[in-house]
């Protein structure tokens, strides 16, 4: 592989001008499909095999008219002090609103509109009441006309000295992320300048990162109505795009000013930068586009489709790594070097002249790994132990949906869920929607049997559809929506009901689905992943140890990830520095969304690092010195990469919506400890303590697995330069460069 990677470095380089023609198409072809495309809807979202979703599917074909899927908006008026809702003064301007609803601009997309004073939607003390309204298509799907309309009325009530707040899924929009991810590109283009010393083999990484993003957010937009994606699917897709473009071209880069260092020719230096570091390229994103593709196991279409466009990011971004980077490289000429190296390598001497005899000072790589091989048994245990007890509130996780009440107190929504717990009691933000598939008898005797439960509030009478074979009734629970008490109470109701004919649905019961679909796909999910990605990096090192390293330092650091994530948002410890409001449950899906994420992208740093640590050892060098190799051309670039990556996830920690804040913080910091604790400490010392043993393979399994070559062995021998090994005394100059 890596002579073919080498021809394509090679050919792209010298074909620079249609390489960048055909990207530059690529990027107008996608953005023109995007431009043309209708805006993307929420996407349709199903948990198949869950009672909840049984019931939705049980009333799409009794209740026809129901739209149960639909959206749903709470308006909820509180009274100026000292009178009622249903005062003279009161009640003709919120019967305005709900007027204003039925015959306003978007009245062709709702359902019903419910006056509070017909459907008892009056607080007992009479300074609260609540608009209910349900519309035909969900929340994504609502025109802008609509929501204006919606938001019109409640601002026209508020003029004349109400307190209306709107509340429910009728507002939800596309996640705004605002400067964030600005600020994190802006790091990035600051590491990368302090990294290379020259602002054109900075801007290279970004330029070519941001192509490739913009190939594959356009593209995803312009299919997303086609494949159902989902407006929310383009955010995770950009999260990863952009951390892997940039830090996969970084690499690319950072080899190519290495083999110039060393006195190739230009194009020559991109032939080799390709072979060698794109080899590494194309199998760190095979683990990500594994971890990413594997989330379709949780059998959850909406994750299913964001692993696939995410993993259609990844893919991108390693063609364009290794073909548009070696074409801008071409581009770029000598200007990719810092100023006062150009003479050296590029004058009469060339890179080994000037080198020759010179004996550079260690690089902070090199230091530090000197230090890891004198105390490994000492840094190994403070690594693990360290991360040990970060990992310590991940015992505590609780897992559900963010809700209304988890949205920043500034927002209408939040204002809407306070107003109705102070005025109904907390359980009204979350009704629980019970089916009954069956006649009125069956509708009665669910609906006494509910009363008598402890954690009820209120029960509404059963609603039949016209065949008077369902009926539908409404529980409201003396808890907030993602409390465990709701949690036992929607498991007491299906227990004890007649099993096949009454189900319990809603947006709550929905979300208790979801978790425990989560909980169950974990363990399958993550050995599926950890499995394929242990028989790639088996094929990648020639190993079984270091593999097996890999996959339990990268079970540490998620587990510390997901410690650090109970302790700031559930417990809200150092809440306000991170931005959160509102502690509560963890997202559901974040466990097995981190072992996705979180596995491929430490996986870049495991293959990254220590391919050429094996580089190295295969050449001749002894197994400590190998690790000291490793670190000395490849630290700096690592921990270039990690900070950028951290950077760009932690631009998206500025976004409005929690969801989004959550996952940028959990891969930041999933991030930070896998690559400057394990990978960069815990790896190194396990290495050193194992010796000629981590590279051990048996020798049936050798003949077995085919030789993918990522150190370019195969290369050298090719180009006839098998005995420029990688030495320590050998051109030292290429650690500073």
């Amino acid at each position: 592989m890596a002579t073919f990677l080498y021809r394509l470095g090679r050919g792209a380089f010298r074909r620079r001008r249609f390489v960048a023609l055909v990207w530059v198409a690529l990027l107008f072809v996608a953005g023109f499909g995007a431009a043309s495309a209708s805006a993307p809807t929420s996407g349709s979202f199903s948990i198949p095999g869950t009672e909840a979703q049984r019931a939705f599917d049980l009333l799409d074909q009794r209740f026809p008219g129901m739209a149960a899927d639909g959206a749903t908006a709470r308006i909820v008026i509180k009274a100026p002090a000292g009178e009622k809702v249903d005062s003279e003064a009161v009640k003709p301007q919120v019967e305005k609103i709900v007027g204003e609803l039925k015959d306003g601009p978007g009245k062709d997309q709702i359902s019903s509109v419910t006056s509070p004073y017909e459907a008892q939607a009056v607080s007992q003390d009479g300074s609260t009441a609540y608009i209910s309204v349900k519309y035909k298509v969900s929340g994504m799907e609502l025109t802008d006309a609509t929501r204006e309309a919606l938001t019109e009325s409640a601002t026209a009530a508020k003029a004349d000295g109400l307190n209306v707040q709107i509340g429910g899924d009728a507002l939800q929009a596309a996640p705004e992320t605002g400067s964030g991810e600005i600020i994190g590109i802006m790091i990035a283009a600051i590491v990368l300048v302090i990294t290379f010393g020259s602002l054109i083999a900075a801007g290279l990484p970004l330029l070519t990162a941001l192509i490739g993003v913009g190939i594959g957010i356009s593209s995803i937009t312009a299919l997303a109505n086609v494949l159902d994606l989902g407006s929310t699917t383009s955010t995770l897709a950009m999260m990863i795009g952009l951390a892997v473009g940039i830090d996969y071209a970084l690499f690319i880069v950072s080899r190519y000013r290495a083999e110039l260092a060393e006195g190739r020719e230009r194009d020559e230096a991109a032939g080799r930068a390709v072979g060698t570091a794109g080899s590494a390229v194309v199998f760190a994103g095979l683990t990500v586009v594994i971890a990413l593709v594997g989330l379709a196991v949780v059998n959850i279409p909406m994750l299913s489709k964001m692993g696939f466009a995410a993993a259609g990011t990844v893919v991108i971004a390693v063609f364009v790594a290794l073909t548009l980077v070696p074409a801008m490289l071409g581009f770029a000429g000598k200007k990719v070097l810092p100023a006062g190296t150009k003479s050296k390598l590029f004058g009469k001497g060339k890179g080994k002249a000037a080198a020759e005899g010179a004996e550079a000072k260690p690089n902070g790589g090199t230091r530090w790994a000197r230090f890891i091989l004198r105390r490994p048994v000492m840094v190994l245990l403070a690594g693990v132990i360290g991360l040990g007890i970060v990992a310590i509130p991940a015992s505590k996780l609780e897992m559900g949906l963010p809700d209304d009440g988890a949205q920043p107190v500034s927002t209408t929504q939040r204002q809407a869920y306070d107003l109705l717990s102070e005025g109904f009691g907390p359980g009204f933000n979350g009704p629980l929607m019970v089916v009954v598939d069956g006649d009125k008898a069956l509708a009665d005797a669910t609906v006494e049997r509910i009363k008598g439960l402890d954690g009820v509030a209120a029960v509404m009478p059963a609603t039949q559809n016209e065949a008077k074979d369902a009926a539908v009734i409404t529980v409201v629970p003396k808890d907030r929506p993602s409390s465990v008490q709701t949690e036992d109470l929607v498991h007491e109701i299906r227990e004890g009901s007649d099993s096949g004919k009454v189900f319990v649905t809603g947006a709550t019961a929905m979300n208790i689905d979801f978790s425990q679909k989560m909980n169950d796909a974990l363990l399958p999910y993550l050995a599926l992943v950890v499995g394929l990605a242990f028989l790639l990096l088996m094929l990648v090192f020639r190993s079984i140890l270091v593999p097996l390293k890999a996959a339990l330092g990268f079970l540490l650091s998620v587990v510390a990830a997901l410690g650090a994530v109970v302790a700031v948002f559930q417990w809200g410890w150092l809440g306000s520095l991170f931005g959160v409001e509102q502690t509560g449950p963890i997202m559901s899906m974040m466990p097995i969304f981190m072992v996705g994420v979180v596995f491929g992208l430490a996986m870049d740093y495991e293959v990254f690092l220590v391919t050429r640590m094996r580089e190295a050892y295969v050449h001749g060098e002894r197994p400590g010195q190998a690790v000291v190799t490793g670190f000395q051309y490849s630290a700096r670039v690592v921990v270039a990469a990690a900070v950028i990556m951290i950077a760009v996830f932690s631009g998206f920690m500025g976004a409005s919506d929690q969801m989004v804040k959550m996952i940028g913080f959990a891969l930041a910091i999933a991030v930070f400890f896998d690559a400057f604790i394990v990978r960069m400490t815990i790896v190194p010392a396990v290495l050193a303590l194992l010796g000629h043993k981590a590279w051990w393979l048996p020798k049936w399994l050798d003949r077995i697995l085919p030789n993918v070559d990522v150190e370019g062995e195969s290369l050298r021998k090719h180009l006839g330069d098998s005995s420029d090994g990688a030495g320590p005394d050998k051109d030292r100059e290429l650690a500073n460069v």
